[in-house]
């Protein structure tokens, strides 16, 4: 049987116009701002306006990626689907996806089969141009940098202690580190340079976690660009670049409006990856989703440890957030692929390799009742390989936990295969919880980072490189104590060796770097191999993607 392609399936849906989604979701003309017919921009008039009570935040997570996939995308928009097809008002909120990984390896990111937010092909490449207009703001205030240097240094920068980089969104290794400023005094001063990737930005993080126009000049005036020769942090308040930066941003901030293929309104909005930022959409978004919608479904980046913790750790903090369930996402063949078989040998039962990779779903379902105490379900991803006997076992080791076990065709049925894990979501929301954080916030940052550590990934301990001692010590001497942790690692274990698969104890977490997004409001903190700029693999996913003369995209995942 020959399957539909995402890309294909997404084409054939008969999209609403953007009015009849907003005016579904209850949102009045004058609210809204078209980017063509299916997709626009909502006013942040909007959220003062209503005086509608808030809904209920649903947080779908997942376990540790691997390359056999989990879904975690797809589950939360067929969970959406299924919670409005048993009479429940629900609203999307998910992330923009990053060029570089559409190009790169992960291809298209709008969820996948019967469980997408389309029109697919805009929203994976340049939607409505609010990555270009973060890439803009970034790049205007590292060329502030350099002229405020060129035109005298009256702040007294050290050319060697710009902490500012560049950016583009687009894997590209070769821009990671850079020498520029060369061609004589006419052309800069000639320093040590490197480009971030988009979403790795502090700009992103900022655009990500302001509540207002107002909020984000505050928050980019705050940035730290840099140091003085005397130790000084230096700040784009002092650079005066914040307006400017602001002015470029004043439209991207507004939240994206689109629809999943069932029609279910969905708010697409700002992309930071969770590896190594926070990996959650705009809080704008969040917030606008919770007015409109009895339950708000989001996501948050790759798995529990990484999206989850930084969405409750972070976003919830700052925003002043309370979930009222959790969904975590796994597939019987991401577990037997933690349980050791190869990606090839996935597709026959084997009881044995999914007992040993069974331990990772199992500690991040521990980690979100027993860390942050919130209600769980766990919601598995059937694919037709999988037999009733691995589907027991699931079911019976999660309910030692006391979590309920949900199987998920969204896939392949859409909001249908939904309705069953919308039902126990509907049941979990009723629970009273007592939601509390991994750490306290008024800790030294050692602390905060070993609790993150032990607390939620279950190492032993944690090492700290000289200079990370060094950069504490400095942070620490600056002010910036105060600030929760946003730690970036591998995705792919626990650990900080992304080899380390399952749920492996015993282990220590090196921090090499530690540095400080003030306007964010937050320290982040670098571990194993992280980098800021990917690379794009030996056959990028650019290689199979293509226009026809009619402008149709095909090769899009």
């Amino acid at each position: 049987m020959a399957y539909l392609t995402d890309i294909e399936i997404a084409q054939r849906c008969k999209m609403k116009p953007i009015y009849d989604v907003a005016k579904a979701a209850g949102i009045g003309e004058d609210y809204l701002e078209p980017y063509g017919r299916y997709k626009a921009k909502v006013d942040l008039k909007l959220l003062k306006d209503s005086t509608r009570k808030d809904g209920k935040l649903i947080l779908v997570t997942a376990i540790t990626p691997t390359p056999a996939g989990e879904g975690k995308t797809t589950t939360t928009i067929g969970l959406a689907d299924g919670l409005r097809r048993i009479g429940k008002n629900a609203v999307l909120a998910l992330r923009e996806p990053s060029l570089g990984p559409v190009f790169g390896v992960k291809g298209g990111a709008a969820g996948g089969g019967y469980a997408q937010v389309v029109p697919m092909e805009d929203i994976n490449l340049h939607f409505t141009g609010d990555f270009h207009a973060i890439g803009a703001a970034n790049n205007l205030l590292a060329a502030m940098i350099d002229n405020h240097i060129q035109q005298g240094n009256a702040l007294g920068i050290d050319p060697r202690r710009i902490t500012w980089r560049r950016c583009v969104d687009m894997n590209d290794r070769q821009l990671r580190f850079i020498v520029d400023g060369l061609g004589g005094k006419a052309n800069g001063t000639p320093r040590e340079d490197g480009y971030d990737i988009t979403v790795a930005t502090e700009i992103m993080a900022v655009f990500c976690l302001s509540s207002s126009i107002t909020d984000l000049k505050e928050r980019l005036s705050r940035m730290v660009v840099g140091y003085t020769y005397d130790g000084r942090p230096v700040t784009a308040g002092e650079i005066k670049a914040a307006g400017a930066m602001a002015a470029l941003l004043k439209d991207a901030l507004k939240p994206n409006l689109v629809q999943s293929l069932e029609g279910t309104p969905a708010f697409v909005h700002g992309g930071p990856f969770a590896n190594i930022a926070h990996g959650c959409n705009s809080v704008l978004a969040t917030k606008l989703a919770l007015k409109l919608g009895d339950y708000c479904v989001t996501e948050a980046g790759f798995g529990a440890d990484l999206g989850a913790e930084k969405f409750l750790d972070i976003k919830c903090r700052m925003a002043d957030l309370h979930p009222s369930a959790v969904v975590v996402v796994a597939t019987i063949r991401a577990l037997k692929m933690h349980g050791g078989l190869a990606k090839t040998e996935l597709g026959k039962e084997d009881l044995k390799a999914l007992d040993a990779g069974l331990p990772n779903l199992l500690r991040h379902v521990s980690n979100i009742k027993d860390v942050y105490r919130l209600p769980c379900v766990v919601a598995v991803n059937r694919f037709p390989t999988d037999t009733d006997k691995e589907i027991e076992q699931v079911i019976a080791r999660c309910r030692e936990l006391g979590v309920n076990t949900v199987l998920s065709t969204v896939w392949a049925d859409g909001g249908r295969g939904g309705e069953e894990l919308a039902k126990e979501i509907c049941r979990l929301c009723e629970e009273k919880n007592d939601f509390s954080f991994s750490y306290d916030l008024n800790a030294p940052i050692r602390e905060k980072i070993e609790a993150v550590v032990r607390r939620v990934y279950r190492g032993k301990d944690v090492s700290f490189a000289t200079s990370a001692e060094k950069e504490i010590d400095e942070l620490t001497k600056n002010g910036y104590a105060g600030l929760p942790v946003c730690i970036a690692k591998t995705q792919y274990s626990f650990t900080d060796d992304p080899t380390k698969l399952g749920a492996p104890d015993d282990f220590t977490v090196t921090v090499k770097k530690v540095k400080v997004s003030a306007g964010a409001g937050f320290l982040v903190v670098l571990t194993g191999d992280i980098m800021t700029m990917p690379g794009l693999p030996k056959v990028p996913a650019a290689e199979k993607i293509d226009v026809d003369e009619n402008g149709v995209i095909s090769g899009l995942f």
